[in-house]
């Protein structure tokens, strides 16, 4: 099963930076270039264990994920339940830990194609594809967590 993994520091606390990994709607779309559409599924508000999530990629495939793991502000883990016909699975975690200097993002993700006979083909293309998907996803989160609008979207108001 393939694995992909970027990291990064942003130069914020971990609470802040988890927070702007979990941001909806239009603040989201500020910094994250995955995803054209994201909402919640089944009349849940807020990301938590067990809160399904539709999304529609940048380039039109759907997926819907469940949370399988949210424990603010240092971790929160993911699966696919339906997505692209070329996926058996795929599940993805996002880390955030203090550094000097403010926070290492780690996001990872592993995968697995179908047909079986075109898997090992299929998968060391999705691991590169992937690969640089995802290191622009967390270029673009770094730069969230750098955009005032974003932080301003994200902190709490005193």
């Amino acid at each position: 099963m393939p694995i992909v993994e970027s990291s990064t520091v942003v130069p914020v606390d971990p609470a802040t930076a988890f927070a702007v990994s979990q941001t909806t709607g239009p603040t989201r779309l500020r910094w994250d270039p995955f995803i054209r559409r994201q909402h919640f599924l089944d009349g849940a508000a807020a990301p938590d264990k067990g809160v399904r999530t539709f999304t529609k990629h940048s380039s039109g495939m759907t997926m819907v994920s469940e949370y399988v793991s949210y424990a603010p502000p240092s971790n929160v883990g993911m699966k696919m339940v339906t997505g692209p016909w070329f996926f058996t699975s795929m599940a993805g975690g996002w880390r955030f830990k203090a550094t000097e200097g403010g926070t290492l993002a780690t996001w990872k993700y592993n995968f697995s194609c179908r047909p079986a006979w075109l898997a090992p083909l299929a998968e060391r293309i999705g691991a590169w594809v992937l690969q640089r998907e995802i290191d622009r996803r967390i270029a673009g989160f770094a730069r969230g967590c750098a955009d005032p609008q974003v932080l301003a979207d994200v902190r709490p108001t005193t």
